[in-house]
Order: structure tokens, then sequence, then C-alpha cells
């Protein structure tokens, strides 16, 4: 999806990988032979990716995605439920091993792209959902099959589920645990763009680099803001909110797009 002298580097034994390229880091679930169902190892390569892409001043949005053609990612890798998934108390050690990786992901202060081609299910529909924005191919299936597995989907992708597509739509997503096509779920707001499979690289790398090239300080207060007007009233931190606000105005980056907009050019960020 990067141009080709993109350095990739590997975790988990090569089922996570890692690229940057010109503000723009990628990161591929790598285990297509499973439908890059998520395996804990992955998990656990999933947070180091992001530790070092939140560390590194020249990655400024992140796209996820998953390796071939038939699938984002497919869930949870069911090969390991047997032995890390089969009680309650099993369960509870599973969520505490993997959710790292899962906080991780939802605290990453960069905004961040999931490019969505074949199957989006379960634990991988809670991937996306944690994501920004969703652009997705045509031939994409979105679904919770919950409720033919017997287990409850997680309260706080449950609630990540309602804000997206209302109580309704959520209601019939996990009853039925139908699939449903990307079509429907574009029209429902699961997703944010649905394209045909030929340009989804394109039109996802094209949202990248528009973000990329805006003001770091102000995408993050954006989505920091978003990120707190979701939660209840009480739980909301209006103090980062206002912080954030302040560090914005009293920037060299606000005073560079005054000064580029007098000036009828681009301006040049540097997140400071």
């Amino acid at each position: 999806m990067l141009p080709d002298n993109a350095v990739t580097k590997e975790y988990a034994g090569g089922k996570m990988l890692a690229a940057k390229d010109d503000g723009v880091g990628l990161i591929t679930f790598n285990q297509p032979e499973k439908r890059n169902a998520m395996s804990m190892e992955m998990w656990t390569g999933l947070g180091e990716i992001l530790d070092e892409f939140a560390e590194d001043s020249s990655v400024s949005v992140v796209i996820v995605t998953g390796a071939g053609h038939k699938a984002f990612v497919s869930g949870a890798d069911i090969s390991q439920f047997e032995k890390n998934r089969n009680s309650a108390d099993a369960q509870k050690e599973y969520d505490r091993a993997t959710g790292i990786g899962r906080a991780k992901f939802l605290a990453f202060k960069k905004p961040t792209i999931a490019r969505i081609r074949g199957f989006c299910m379960g634990g991988g529909l809670a991937i996306a959902m944690g994501a920004d924005l969703r652009i997705a191919s045509s031939d994409s299936q979105f679904g919770i099959p919950a409720a033919r597995l017997s287990i409850a989907y997680a309260p706080d992708a449950v609630k990540r589920l309602i804000d997206l597509v209302g109580p309704a739509h959520a209601r019939m997503i996990l009853y039925t645990a139908k699939r449903i096509d990307a079509q429907e779920a574009e029209r429902i707001g699961l997703i944010n763009k649905m394209t045909n499979e030929e340009a989804l690289n394109d039109v996802v790398l094209d949202i990248a680099r528009t973000i990329a090239d805006n003001a770091p300080l102000s995408v993050y207060a954006s989505k920091l803001t978003i990120n707190e007007m979701l939660k209840d009233e009480s739980q909301r931190d209006m103090t980062a909110i206002q912080q954030q606000m302040e560090i914005c105005f009293n920037s060299a980056d606000y005073k560079e797009g005054r000064t580029a907009f007098m000036e009828k050019r681009q301006p040049k960020f540097t997140g400071r």
C-alpha cells in the first residue's frame, strides 16, 4: 500500500507488520491463512508498534489493514479459545493479556484509519470501530457472531457500536448475528465511506495524507474533544480540552497557519 521503498518491520513473529512513509504509518495484521484472526501474540505486537509510532514525530496518521484481499480481521483466533478462553476465569486472563494492546489502540493520540477489505467480523469489527475513520471496499462484509458462539460482546465495543449506528441498528446486528455488506454498513454509519476494490488504496492514502498535511496539534485537539464529548457529561475531562485549545493558540503552528493564509501558500506545520 505504501511505496516499495518503505521499510517494513516485523512483530509477533511476522504476524504484525509496520511501515511508514511521508507522515503515514501503516500497521498490517498479517495472518492471511486465518483471515488475519487476532492471536494473543498479535495484540502484543500491535501494542509495540503503537508505542513506536506514538514516539515517532514523523508519523502523523496511522492506517490499520489486513494482509491479502479476504479479510481485514475476521475476529479472534478461535484456535486459541480451547486453551485461553475455555472458562470465565480463563476469559479474564485473556482479556488482561490482550487488553494492553487494545487500550493502547483506543488511547492512541494520533488519528487512525481502518482500511477494510473482505471480512471484518467480531473482534475485527471492534478494532475497526476503535479507529477514527473506516474506509471499506464494496466487497467487504461486517458482523458480530457473538450470538452464534454464546459469548457476550465487550461492553466498550457495544458502546462504540451504538455511538456509530444507534441502538436500533446495534440490536439488529447483535441479536441476529447476521452479516451486512459494505453498502448497508455505509448507509447505517458503521463505515465512513465505501469504494470499489481498485480505488481503495488511493482513497485511503488520499485521506491519510490530507490529515498528515494538517496541523497535528489541531487534529489531536479535535480527536480529544470528540472522544470526551462522547462520554457521559460527568466523565468529560473539560480541563484537558481547554488545555489543548490553549496549546493550539499558543503554538508556532498557529502563527504559521495565519502567515501561510495571508501569503496564499500551503502551511508547513511542525507540531509545535
